[in-house]
């Protein structure tokens, strides 16, 4: 089992944009220094539910600043970016830090973001296949053309290539947030493993596990990747010497962060959304997830794992949306948590 933190940046009321991305990049120094296996590092645009605008960005100052640690994406979002701007910084960032780099990619949403990157709206309706496609061959392959419906251009070479690095893997790990069958399809028939939500229990993320094999299975994947498949479960980790101190830290801090957050989202085409109720659901994550103490996170830890036969987990640490708090959170997740695991 591999258990790491889940850096979202995230912005508090009160709290300014800076004082938000020390946090998370402090947050990820702890994380090593407790030996915890990878930080997972969200993207958002334009709102404070994260401060972060480009992960690919901030995990190059983290893998400078970190020695051992893996740094994800969770994730880069695709339907903004050209697939092969993308894929060039994920190379750079797997040869440089000795693939230490997961690239984790998603469809995000319908938001204005489309607009200001001028990717337009079937960007992430229609083309998500596509740029994955492209995105994936540009890992892979000494040179790349292109002549789909969203991209055309002469063959290149790929420079630098993800086959150069003195690693034992050719090129960095991908990965595929996924939230409904489509995408989990999306992601079974090319072998990638499964990034899935926070917002979602044990008993789906088995359903979805099993849809996945069932895909992979009908798309002729190997046996062997299908049973190694190593999927990621977002989830929410506090841990205090009682329960109720645990949720109540939560149920201070989480529902403004979320409140400010989800409402500062606009559609990019006015699109109607609905939005969660921040305390619903700030309760709702403190039921499905590791909230509470040290053992009875470890057991919720093994439970998921058992239930679902996902070996790795990204864990949301910054719920109290203080610094001190947050870095005693993830010490205490790493000294206390992943040694029962282990």
């Amino acid at each position: 089992m591999r258990v790491g933190s889940f850096v979202l940046a995230a912005q508090f009321p009160g709290q300014g944009q800076g004082e938000a991305l020390h946090r998370a990049v402090r947050s990820a120094e702890v994380a090593e220094e407790a030996g915890l296996d990878t930080v997972w590092l969200a993207e958002h645009h334009f709102v404070p539910y994260g401060t972060c605008p480009s992960a690919t960005t901030l995990a190059a100052l983290l893998l400078g600043r970190t020695r051992r640690i893996r740094i994800g994406t969770a994730v880069s979002v695709l339907p903004t970016t050209h697939p092969v701007a993308l894929g060039e910084q994920a190379a750079l960032l797997h040869l440089a830090s000795g693939g230490r780099f997961t690239l984790g990619v998603g469809r995000g949403g319908p938001w204005i973001d489309l607009e200001v990157f001028g990717t337009g709206v079937e960007a992430y309706e229609t083309a998500f296949p596509e740029s994955l496609d492209l995105l994936l061959r540009w890992l892979r392959e000494p040179s790349v053309s292109a002549d789909g419906d969203r991209f055309r251009f002469r063959e290149v070479p790929v420079v630098p290539s993800p086959s150069e690095s003195l690693t034992d893997t050719a090129g960095p790990e991908v990965v595929v947030a996924c939230t409904s069958p489509s995408s989990v399809r999306l992601a079974a028939e090319r072998g990638l493993p499964m990034l899935l939500g926070m917002h979602v229990g044990d008993e789906e993320k088995a359903e979805m596990v099993g849809l996945w094999r069932q895909y992979a299975r009908a798309a002729g994947r190997p046996v062997d990747e299908i049973r190694g498949a190593a999927h990621v479960s977002a989830g929410v980790c506090q841990i205090a010497d009682r329960r109720t101190d645990a949720v109540e830290t939560l149920m201070k801090a989480m529902p403004g962060w979320l409140r400010q957050g989800l409402e500062a989202h606009v559609t990019v085409d006015g699109r109607a959304r609905s939005m969660r109720d921040p305390v619903a659901y700030t309760e709702l994550l403190c039921g499905l997830h590791p909230v509470g103490t040290a053992r009875l996170c470890a057991d919720r830890l093994a439970a998921t794992s058992e239930r679902t036969g996902i070996s790795r987990f990204a864990l949301l640490v910054e719920g109290s949306g203080d610094l001190a708090a947050t870095e005693e959170n993830v010490r205490r997740l790493g000294t206390e948590v992943l040694t029962q695991l282990r």
